[in-house]
């Protein structure tokens, strides 16, 4: 049987980097593995879950639903065992997955406040993740969870710079401004190695705009920029520890 995954590849990104740069930073437990397995089958179930609000193929999303599900119910059991507070915040995610059924409903899953709404949904997987380690919340798991927001955020202005919104100016400016200002927000907070791992962030929104590069060439040079945000973030987080 062929798996049915979501063709958003880069929530990827967004589903293994704020878990594991939460766990980083809370100190890694072995409730961990059934923890990202459970997180990552959660994910998995979302996808078909957010197609039926759009009515179509019911039977098919349904079951997808249901195979994901089970199992990512059974292992984020672990999980919960060993801190039951760990659900609250999978209920603060179940306003942003409302919205993001709203807009499947409205097949407008590209609106950039869909976006911003799953990127949030996906941040708070590191405070959740940091809480098992450290069995509170600190205020480098706030950190974590900032920057996790404020990474992705810039990669949604990216991507629609260089497909969707390539032509559109004023988006660009957008982007460009918002790029610069991040690294500059995090060197006044005093996190300079965190305001360096947003410089390739700035250096591609500015450096690939208006390149013709095909839409997996975008692809791979995230995959290289999510992998460089991750280590830099890392160092940060073992230096403020």
């Amino acid at each position: 049987m062929k798996l049915f995954l979501p063709k958003q590849h880069g929530a990827w990104a967004m589903v293994i980097i704020p878990f594991w740069l939460g766990a980083i930073e809370g100190g890694v437990v072995w409730q961990h593995v059934p923890f990202f397995i459970g997180w990552l089958l959660l994910y998995l179930a979302t996808y078909p879950m957010l197609l039926l609000f759009k009515k179509k193929k019911i039977p098919f999303y349904t079951k997808w639903t249901f195979l994901y599900m089970v199992p990512a119910v059974l292992l984020l059991l672990f999980p919960l065992f060993k801190n039951y507070g760990i659900i609250y915040f999978g209920l603060l995610m179940i306003p942003f997955f409302i919205i993001n059924a709203f807009y499947s409903a409205k097949n407008k899953d590209r609106a950039l406040m869909n976006d911003f709404s799953a990127i949030f949904a996906f941040s708070f997987a590191s405070i959740a993740s940091s809480f098992l380690g450290a069995g509170s919340v600190t205020a480098m798991a706030v950190f974590v969870f900032s920057s996790s927001v404020l990474f992705f955020i810039g990669c949604t202005f990216y991507v629609k710079t260089m497909i969707r919104e390539r032509k559109n100016v004023q988006f660009k400016w957008i982007s460009w401004i918002y790029h610069i200002l991040v690294p500059i927000c995090w060197l006044v907070l005093g996190y300079w190695i965190a305001a360096i791992a947003y410089i390739p962030s700035l250096l591609r929104a500015i450096g690939f705009y208006g390149k013709p590069l095909s839409t997996k060439k975008v692809g791979i040079y995230e995959i290289v920029n999510a992998a460089l945000f991750f280590i830099i973030i890392s160092i940060q987080l073992i230096v403020a520890g």
